[in-house]
């Protein structure tokens, strides 16, 4: 959906975003930012998700799970098939990693038994 909105926006910027995943830097020719493209983005019904100048921090967190997710893994597994990572990812999150897993950010509980003992308080 998002690809279909974004073929729809000409010129130099539309080709800068369409080749996003190519291994170079979609935004290399555009100041994301500017009031042209923000209002490129908002005409074509895309919400565009940036933090403020210089804050690394809006996307730590995803960062990390999904580093921690393909150490622990996605690398040390061979896939034959999509579903077959689709179901092994979902066992790691839903079995493993929410309710085996310590976090060391919650006292080295796992994240079920951390809102068990939170809920119970």
């Amino acid at each position: 959906m998002v690809k279909k909105r974004l073929s729809r926006m000409s010129g130099k910027l539309s080709r800068t975003v369409l080749r996003r995943g190519k291994g170079s830097n979609p935004f290399s020719l555009v100041d994301y930012a500017s009031h042209t493209y923000q209002s490129l983005l908002q005409r074509n019904g895309i919400i565009c998700s940036m933090s403020r100048k210089g804050d690394c921090w809006d996307n730590a967190v995803m960062e990390s799970f999904f580093h921690t997710l393909k150490v622990e893994l996605v690398y040390c597994t061979t896939f034959i098939t999509r579903s077959q990572a689709r179901r092994s990812i979902f066992e790691y999150i839903e079995v493993f990693y929410n309710r085996t897993r310590l976090h060391s950010a919650i006292g080295y509980n796992s994240p079920e038994e951390y809102e068990k003992a939170r809920n119970a308080a």
